[in-house]
């Protein structure tokens, strides 16, 4: 028989708000639409109403799990319209936060993950070894979800040698347990079952819908912003860009688990290889010249843009943020027909999706 199952917007299970109609027959969905819509906070009209300092405030608000990811970008922006070089330190220690919060992102999305699918005893592993990430993000900036370590013109805080000792330590007391995390991911029957062959999207698909980030290279496309079109030194660092084929739910496990190993790489090359002299240009209060810039930037989801738009006054004219997100929830139809009620869930949040971040 046919049914219309709805997901959401408002919903137990769902953290955030959105709305799924599942089209199905029996229990295999043939057909899905998704709506968004349902958190907007107009985050981009209140930027015009303020200052460089205080819009970098606001940005990091706009998605708690990658806060520095919207500071960075949009100070990107701003400095490109303002002409303004980022001394190479400061530019090191935005890579080194970059990175430390896509470690976060990936351990969170992954013990979620298999939150979904009722593995809850590795959901607690890997949400307990995330907490050493979480610890050295606290002792960098002194917070752990908005870390307020970008101003215009550089980084806010600096690493001396007691500090770069203790990251170190932290990602090599992270080492073992994240092979034995991936050993799992890759091995165990129960994560096999819940997601091999499930919520397929074919290369070609994601190409004509526009996916990006780990979604992407989970489905054959190699696409990755900071090799691609290097910002802030990242060509100065090796790091490898993990592509598989699959484009099911188990090949954006696998996807994510292997950028943590490349994300420990680039903060080890950071530090060991930062160079001296100043982190920023000063905390001034600038005017955002006359101008249109767009900065891009490799977020934990994928690709994201800030495009500012100054007329020479203190505030901006414009500010509109393109997230990963708004990419990727598109190719969630595509995912869900062909199969099971059950995986719905699963193949929603297999994008590692914000919808605040979309919504704001």
């Amino acid at each position: 028989m046919s049914y219309i199952v709805p997901i959401g917007p408002y919903h137990p299970a769902l953290e955030e708000p959105i709305h799924a109609k599942l089209y199905t027959e029996g229990e295999i969905i043939k057909d899905a639409e998704v709506f968004v819509g349902y958190n907007h906070r107009g985050i981009e009209k209140l930027a015009t109403e303020r200052n460089v300092i205080q819009t970098l405030v606001l940005v990091e608000r706009v998605c708690g799990i990658c806060s520095h990811s919207h500071a960075l970008t949009y100070a990107m922006a701003v400095e490109n319209i303002n002409g303004i070089e980022v001394p190479k330190r400061g530019q090191y220690l935005r890579v080194i936060t970059a990175e430390l919060e896509r470690l976060h992102s990936h351990l969170l999305w992954l013990g979620i993950a298999c939150h979904i699918i009722g593995h809850d005893s590795m959901f607690m592993h890997i949400w307990d070894e995330r907490e050493i990430i979480m610890d050295l993000l606290e002792k960098l900036s002194g917070n752990r979800v908005n870390y307020a370590m970008v101003t215009i013109g550089g980084a806010r805080r600096d690493i001396d040698d007691g500090l770069k000792a203790e990251i170190l330590a932290g990602l090599e007391k992270l080492k073992a347990p994240m092979d034995r995390i991936v050993e799992i991911a890759l091995n165990d029957k129960t994560i096999a079952l819940r997601t091999k062959g499930v919520g397929t999207l074919t290369t070609a698909t994601a190409l004509e819908l526009g996916a990006i980030g780990p979604h992407a290279r989970a489905s054959g496309v190699d696409v990755d912003v900071r090799r691609d079109a290097p910002y802030s030194s990242y060509e100065d660092f090796d790091f490898n860009v993990p592509v598989v084929e699959s484009g099911d739910v188990f090949a954006r496990v696998v996807v994510r688990a292997l950028e943590c190993y490349e994300s420990i790489k680039i903060i080890e090359q950071a530090l060991n290889k930062m160079p001296a002299g100043p982190i920023n240009l000063g905390n001034k209060l600038i005017k955002i010249k006359e101008g249109m810039s767009v900065a891009l930037h490799e977020a934990p989801r994928g690709q994201l843009s800030h495009m500012v738009v100054g007329n020479g006054t203190l505030n901006n004219h414009r500010v509109s943020v393109h997230v990963p997100s708004y990419k990727n929830t598109p190719t969630i139809p595509y995912m869900l027909r062909n199969n099971a009620v059950a995986d719905a869930g699963l193949i929603i949040a297999s994008i590692d999706p914000c919808f605040s971040c979309l919504d704001r």
